[in-house]
């Protein structure tokens, strides 16, 4: 793996601080379903953006494609700009933070601790 992968990696695990099956509830919810932005007025881009990130956990790191890589970025830089948009006051029931959820990061969860 390239050094350019491996820091993309090692953002990618620092930004998205829920684990697979985490997510996966989380995707199965009617709240994850309810937010973001829906194009065609079908699944929203951070659902879908959520179901790759549960395929990007389950890779090992010598597996990642280029466009895996691609999307990782994709993923650190979308949950970067959105926690410096956040609101005043409890998140804990927003659409905010859900939005943030369908793609891998709960801002009232601390850090993923390595091998979670």
């Amino acid at each position: 793996m390239t050094d350019d992968a491996a820091t993309t990696r090692k953002e990618f695990s620092d930004a998205v601080n829920m684990t697979a099956t985490q997510l996966r509830h989380w995707l199965d919810t009617e709240d994850s379903k309810a937010v973001g932005q829906k194009d065609d007025g079908g699944e929203s881009t951070g659902h879908a953006s959520g179901r790759r990130i549960l395929t990007l956990l389950g890779k090992k790191p010598g597996d990642l494609t280029d466009d895996d890589l691609a999307h990782m970025r994709t993923v650190v830089g979308y949950i970067h700009r959105h926690l410096a948009q956040r609101p005043d006051g409890d998140i804990s029931d927003t659409r905010w933070r859900y939005s943030l959820m369908n793609w891998g990061h709960d801002p009232l969860k601390g850090a993923r601790s390595a091998g979670s």
